[in-house]
Formats: C-alpha cells, structure tokens, sequence
C-alpha cells in the first residue's frame, strides 16, 4: 500500500497514532521535543513510541528554540532525521546539520505567499521544504495559483485547507509536494477519534 502524495504528520505524542499512521505508510512523522510546548515528548517516551515503528521518518518539531538548544535537545533522542522550525533567522544555523530542514510558517493572506515565492530560490537551493500553516480553516481561492508558483519554484506540504471533498482537487491545482496533518492526545490510552484523520489518509490511500 502507498500514498497518493507525501504526507507529514505533526504532534505525535502516542502510540495509538503512531502505528496507525506508520500503517498508512505516512513519510514523515513529527514528535514535539520544545519543552516548553504543551505536545513536549520527553526522550522516554519519544523511544518507547518510535520502538514500535519502522518505515518512516522521525522529525524533531522546534517552535522558537535557538539553533544551539535544538542541536542539544535531539542528542537525546536517538532517529531524527529532519528538524522543523519556525523561525527563518534560525535557518542558517541548521544547514549543515545532516538533518533535513523543515520552515513552517504562518499564510494569512496572498500576499504571504507572495513573500515566500521571492524567497522560494534560496528554499530550493538549500534544501528547506516549506510547510504552510494557517489561523483560517479554509483555503482562499486567491492563494490556489499563488501556491502553484510557489510549488513550482520549491517544496512545499501544505498544512491547512484539507477537507475530504476537495482534497484531491487543491493537490491539482496547487501542485504541492504533499500535505501536512497533525495527531493528538488520545482520549484515553489506547482510544482516539481518528475519523478525521483517517478520512484524509484514506482519500490519499492507492488501491492496489
């Protein structure tokens, strides 16, 4: 089984979402490691989960740590193989990690796109992949072809706009490289509504 397009999954802090999504065989899986953050997974529990996966790719999620805090901070925690941030002065400081770089950042408006388009060469010539998050549920249809540009010039997951019934035709139109979903806190061990997950996953699923 595989994946229409790339998927990264954000916020992991249970095991209940990890195997389910390492099942669905998602690229990329995103664990908090700030701790200052609400979705902090300490070491211990960053191993007891990642133990019980194979055949996806660890990244270390930083909001507004220093680069040298970052750095630290995954020598605890044994897999990394990307670091996403949110802060792009901090970029610089984590090229030459040995760690695939991720930027997200925040798309309000076309304008913010724009932006990220005039930028888009040094993206693409560093190797960042862009993850574009956004405070409105819906995605403006002013950004469709600002995003096919975007995509065009450099990587980009898209990370908000996901409904079910138009996902297959926003990855037409806007041309991103994939999409980025976020996980959760488990009702109780083991218990989780994944319908909202899982209807995304399912869509993007290939039959074989």
């Amino acid at each position: 089984m595989a994946l229409k397009t790339f998927v990264k999954i954000s916020n992991v802090n249970n095991l209940t979402d990890a195997r389910y999504c390492a099942g669905m065989y998602v690229n990329w899986m995103g664990f908090c490691l700030e701790e200052t953050n609400e979705n902090y997974l300490s070491p211990e529990k960053y191993k007891e989960i990642t133990a019980w996966l194979s055949g996806v790719s660890f990244v270390a999620e930083f909001e507004h740590s220093h680069p040298e805090n970052i750095l630290k901070a995954i020598q605890s925690y044994e897999g990394i193989d990307a670091i996403e941030i949110s802060e792009d002065i901090h970029i610089p400081m984590l090229l030459n990690t040995g760690k695939a770089l991720i930027y997200k950042t925040l798309i309000n408006s076309p304008e913010d796109i724009s932006s990220l388009i005039s930028k888009a060469e040094g993206y693409r010539e560093n190797q960042v992949t862009l993850l574009l998050e956004s405070s409105q549920e819906l995605l403006d249809e002013k950004m469709i072809p600002l995003l096919a540009t975007l995509s065009q010039q450099t990587q980009v997951l898209l990370g908000f706009g996901l409904e079910a019934s138009t996902l297959e035709t926003i990855l037409e139109q806007t041309g991103v490289y994939g999409v980025a979903l976020k996980g959760g806190t488990e009702i109780s061990p083991g218990l989780k509504d994944f319908d909202e997950l899982a209807e995304i996953l399912e869509i993007l699923e290939v039959e074989d």
